[in-house]
């Protein structure tokens, strides 16, 4: 496999992360009856956490085009891929902390919390660009979504974290 600092993906990564896409893309549309709860931020951090944060935003912004395609595009694709991006990037530093790698309970932990901070940052974006008046009222609305989003997260990264590392081994031992 190639490295974080790698520009180019070898065949193996780009197998690895289509089919990652194929998961975002499949998971988004299975649970989409289900408010906020999807295995797409999951996978991302899993993702992210294997791969680094370059390949965990291709796999972001691949997703979030290709559902929204199906599910309605909008304006707040950008708002999504900018939120996304943000919560990637703070798995990314984590990442660099050798006890958060070595320890899944703080994993989870973030991706729980990881989705309160798309929340927020998707209502910080949403209100610039739609125009809103107050921030507080908005992201106040949404929380109960926010902890939902987050639940979700954390269950998905419990069942999908081992899937994805044994996938990645088996690529990684191939390449």
């Amino acid at each position: 496999m190639k490295n974080e600092q790698s520009t180019f993906f070898s065949t193996y990564e780009i197998a690895y992360l289509a089919m990652t896409v194929a998961a975002c893309v499949v998971g988004r549309m299975l649970f989409q009856f289900i408010p906020n709860i999807q295995p797409m931020t999951a996978i991302f951090l899993i993702l992210t956490y294997q791969l680094g944060v370059s390949r965990g935003l291709v796999v972001n912004v691949l997703s979030l085009l290709i559902t929204n395609l199906y599910m309605g595009m909008g304006i707040w694709t950008i708002s999504q891929i900018l939120s996304f991006s943000v919560v990637i990037g703070c798995m990314g530093l984590l990442c660099r902390w050798p006890t958060f790698r070595k320890k899944r309970s703080l994993q989870v932990i973030f991706s729980v919390l990881a989705g309160f901070l798309y929340g927020l940052v998707i209502a910080m974006i949403d209100v610039q660009i739609y125009g809103m008046p107050q921030f507080w009222p908005y992201y106040l609305a949404g929380l109960y979504f926010d902890l939902l989003h987050g639940l979700g997260n954390g269950m998905f990264y419990l069942l999908l974290a081992p899937i994805f590392q044994q996938l990645f081994y088996h690529i990684k031992k191939k390449a």
